[in-house]
C-alpha cells in the first residue's frame, strides 16, 4: 500500500507572516515521518482577501505551497470548503487533510494526536477528529458572551460545538461529503449536524504568531448565526414543540382560571387573564417568526454560493 500525501489546508487573510511560522513549525515537527507515514506534505493557502494581498507573492514560489485565490473575501470558514471543493481532483480518498487557522490559535503541537484516530484505522476514510476546544485565552468579555453563546446553542440545537476550524480527516469525505449544501452554511457546524462518525481531541487554543486579530464582534455574532445555520431543522422543531408547549400550558391556565372566576368566583386579576391571551396569541407568531427567518436566511447564503467553485474556474 502506497503511503498518503498530507494535506494542510488554511485560510489567510492578510496574515502571511504567521503562515510561514505556521508551515515552519509543522515541517520541523512532522519531517521525521516524511517516507514513513506520508508520502508528501501539501500545504494549501486559501487567499481570502480575493486577489488583493500583495504579501502573497512570498507564497507563490514555494515548491509545496499552493494558492488559492477566491474570487472575493469568503470568510475563513467557507474559503475552506472552496478550496477543498477545488482541489477535489487532486485529493485521494486514502490521503489525509487537516484544516486549521493559520494565525497559530490552532496549535501544530496538536497535530500529531489530531490525527492518531485517523491512522488507527487506516481503512476506515469516513472517521474525522476534531479539535475540542479546552481552554481559551480570550477576555473576560468574550468569555461570559461565549458563555452565553453556547447555554443558546444547546437550547436551540441540542447539541453543543465546541471545534472550530482545525480538523482532520481523509480524502474520502473531501470527495463524497464536502459538497454537501451545509458547508455552504458553515464549515465547523455541518461536521456534527451530519452525524458522522466524529473523535473529539482535547486541545488548547494557542497564542496568535504575528500581527493582530481582524476578528470583530460583529463578525463573531455572524460567524455564531451561521454556525447554527446547519442545525435549521433542528431548530424548527425544538421551537415548535417548546413554544406548543407554552401555548398548551397557556390555554389550560386560561381555561382554569376562567372556570374559576365563572364556578367558584375566584379573585383572579384581569390581568393575568389578558397576559395569557397576549400569549397564547404570541406563541404561533414567534413559532412562524423563528422557521421563515432561518429559512430564509438559510436559503439566501445557500443559493448565493451555490456552484461559486465551478464559476471561478
Amino acid at each position: 500500500m502506497s503511503l498518503a500525501t498530507l494535506w494542510i489546508v488554511s485560510p489567510v487573510y492578510r496574515d502571511v507572516e504567521s503562515f510561514l511560522i505556521l508551515r515552519r513549525e509543522i515541517l520541523a515537527l512532522l519531517a521525521p515521518r516524511l517516507g514513513i507515514s506520508f508520502r508528501r506534505i501539501e500545504f494549501v493557502v486559501v487567499d481570502d482577501s480575493g486577489g488583493l494581498d500583495s504579501e502573497m507573492k512570498h507564497l507563490r514560489d514555494e515548491a509545496s505551497v499552493n494558492v488559492v485565490e477566491p474570487p472575493f473575501n469568503l470568510g475563513h470558514q467557507r474559503a475552506l470548503v472552496y478550496a477543498l471543493r477545488t482541489l477535489v481532483d487532486r485529493i485521494d480518498d486514502e490521503d489525509f487533510v487537516v484544516t486549521l487557522d493559520a494565525d497559530g490559535e490552532d496549535r501544530p503541537e496538536d497535530l500529531p494526536r489530531l490525527l492518531a484516530p485517523l491512522e488507527r484505522e487506516l481503512a476506515n476514510t469516513r472517521r474525522v477528529a476534531l479539535a475540542l476546544r479546552t481552554k481559551r485565552r480570550e477576555s473576560l468579555s468574550f468569555r461570559v458572551l461565549y458563555f452565553f453563546y453556547r447555554l443558546l446553542f444547546r437550547l436551540l440545537t441540542g447539541v453543543v460545538v465546541r471545534s472550530g476550524n482545525f480538523a482532520a480527516f481523509r480524502g474520502w469525505l473531501v470527495h463524497r461529503l464536502l459538497f454537501h449544501p451545509h458547508f455552504d452554511l458553515c464549515y465547523s457546524s455541518t461536521f456534527i449536524s451530519l452525524n458522522l462518525t466524529i473523535d473529539f481531541v482535547p486541545a488548547e487554543r494557542g497564542i496568535r504568531y504575528a500581527g493582530v486579530s481582524r476578528m470583530s464582534y460583529a463578525k463573531l455574532l455572524m460567524h455564531g448565526v451561521r454556525m447554527l445555520l446547519p442545525f435549521t431543522d433542528r431548530i424548527a422543531i425544538r421551537a415548535l414543540v417548546g413554544l406548543s408547549t407554552v401555548f398548551t400550558a397557556s390555554a389550560l391556565l386560561y381555561l382554569a382560571g376562567g372556570a374559576g372566576r365563572y364556578f367558584l368566583e375566584a379573585p383572579i386579576p384581569s390581568g393575568v387573564m389578558t397576559a395569557l391571551i397576549y400569549v397564547m396569541v404570541l406563541c404561533p407568531l414567534a413559532v412562524g417568526n423563528v422557521i421563515v427567518l432561518f429559512a430564509a436566511f438559510t436559503q439566501a447564503r445557500g443559493t448565493s454560493l451555490k456552484n461559486l467553485e465551478r464559476e471561478s474556474h
